[in-house]
C-alpha cells in the first residue's frame, strides 16, 4: 500500500495523516531490504514503513515501545521507531539481546535487527523517517513547530497506525522528549484505557523500547548510506558523523553551500551551525515589506456594528483561540 501526501505538518489530531508522506510496505523482511527502500525514496518528504502485523499480536494483548535515532545531527533524517510483541513473550526480547542501541556496536545492532525480522510471527515494528527538509521547514514556518512537537506527533502517528492496523496494544513505553509527565498525559489523552509509561532512558530500561531504538538506528544508518544527492554530481559523501560539533561535518557544510540555493537536502538548514555558514557564505536576501494602504472608497467594517462592552467588564480572555492563531487568521477590518 503506497500513499503520498506533501502537505506540511499541522497539529496532533487525526488530520496528521494528511500531513505526512506515508509509504506502508510489507516488503522489508531483512536488513538488506533497507538500502533499496531508501535509495528509491524522495528525500524531501517523510517515509513511513509498517511491517506485517503478526496474528498473535492481533489476538493477544501487546506491549509497544517507542524511540528515535538521529535527533541531534545537522545532517540526515530523524527516524522514529516502534516495536511491539505479546506480553506473554517478553523474554524473547531479552533473549535477542535488545538493549539501548547506543550501547551496542553497529554489527550487534544489525544482527538484532535481522533477528527481529526473523521473528515476524511474534514481533512487529514500524519506522517514520522524518526528512531533514520537513524538520527545517517545520521550525521555520510562520507558526513554528518545534523538534519536540515533530517528535511527539511522529510517535503518536506510529502508535495510532499500529492500533488501526490491528495490533492489540495494552501497554506503551516511550523514551521521552521534554518533560515525561506532560508527554505521558498527552498520550493518555489520545489513547485512553492503555497503560502508558513515558520515561527518561526508557531505551535502557524496557527491552521493547530497546527494540524500537534498534529499528530506528539501523534504519537511519541505511537511510544515510543510501542517500542520493539530487543537487548534482560531485558532492562528496565524507561528511563525518553529521553532528554539529564534528570538524569533518563543519568542513563539509562549508564546502557544499551554494551562494544562491543553500545546502543540499541532506542538511537541516534550521540548525544554528548551518545558519551561521549560510550567513557567512551565501548571498544576503532582503525581503520587501508589503504596505497596507487604504483607498478612499474602502469602508471600515466596524461601522456596521455597535461597540461591545469592554473585555475587562465581561472578564473575557484576550488570547485568541489556537484555531485562529495556528492558521494565521485575523479579524477583518476593511470591506
Amino acid at each position: 500500500m503506497d500513499e503520498e501526501n506533501e502537505n506540511p505538518i499541522k497539529n496532533g489530531n487525526r488530520e496528521e495523516k494528511k500531513d505526512l508522506c506515508n509509504e506502508a510496505i510489507n516488503g522489508i523482511v531483512r536488513r538488506e531490504d533497507l538500502h533499496p527502500f531508501f535509495e528509491r525514496s524522495d528525500h524531501s518528504v517523510n517515509k513511513v514503513h509498517f511491517s506485517a502485523v503478526p496474528q498473535i499480536c492481533r489476538d493477544e494483548p501487546c506491549q509497544l515501545g517507542v524511540d528515535e535515532a538521529g535527533r541531534g545531527p545537522v545532517l540526515g533524517p530523524m527516524v522514529y521507531g516502534i516495536s511491539y510483541s505479546p506480553l506473554s513473550q517478553k523474554q524473547l526480547l531479552v533473549d535477542l539481546g535488545c538493549a539501548d542501541s547506543k550501547s551496542l556496536t553497529e554489527k550487534k545492532r544489525d544482527e538484532i535487527f535481522d533477528d527481529i525480522c526473523k521473528h515476524r510471527d511474534s514481533i512487529g515494528w514500524a519506522i517514520d523517517v522524518i526528512s531533514p527538509n520537513v524538520i527545517a521547514n517545520s521550525m521555520y514556518r510562520r507558526t513554528k513547530v518545534s523538534l519536540n512537537e515533530v517528535s511527539m506527533m511522529s510517535a503518536t502517528n506510529l502508535i495510532r497506525g499500529a492500533i488501526e492496523a490491528g495490533v492489540n496494544v495494552a501497554e506503551i513505553y516511550v523514551d521521552t522528549v521534554g518533560k515525561p509527565e506532560s508527554y505521558q498525559a498527552r498520550l493518555e489523552g489520545v489513547f485512553p484505557g492503555v497503560k502508558i509509561v513515558v520515561a527518561k532512558k526508557a531505551d535502557a530500561t524496557y527491552p521493547i523500547v530497546s527494540a524500537a531504538s534498534i529499528c530506528a538506528k539501523v534504519s537511519r544508518d541505511h537511510a544515510i548510506r543510501a542517500w542520493r544527492f539530487r543537487e548534482g554530481e560531485g558532492i562528496a559523501a565524507e561528511y563525518g558523523s553529521g553532528y554539529p560539533t564534528d570538524p569533518a561535518t563543519k568542513n563539509w557544510l562549508a564546502a557544499n553551500v551554494d551562494q544562491v540555493f543553500g545546502f543540499p537536502q541532506l542538511v537541516r538548514f534550521s540548525w544554528s551551525t548551518a545558519e551561521q555558514i549560510l550567513e557567512s557564505k551565501a548571498f544576503t536576501v532582503e525581503w520587501e515589506e508589503t504596505e497596507e494602504t487604504e483607498t478612499s472608497n474602502e469602508q471600515k467594517i466596524l461601522k456596521f456594528f455597535a461597540k461591545s462592552p469592554t473585555k475587562s467588564s465581561l472578564n473575557v480572555h484576550a488570547k485568541k483561540h489556537p484555531f485562529f492563531t495556528e492558521r494565521c487568521l485575523f479579524n477583518a477590518t476593511v470591506l
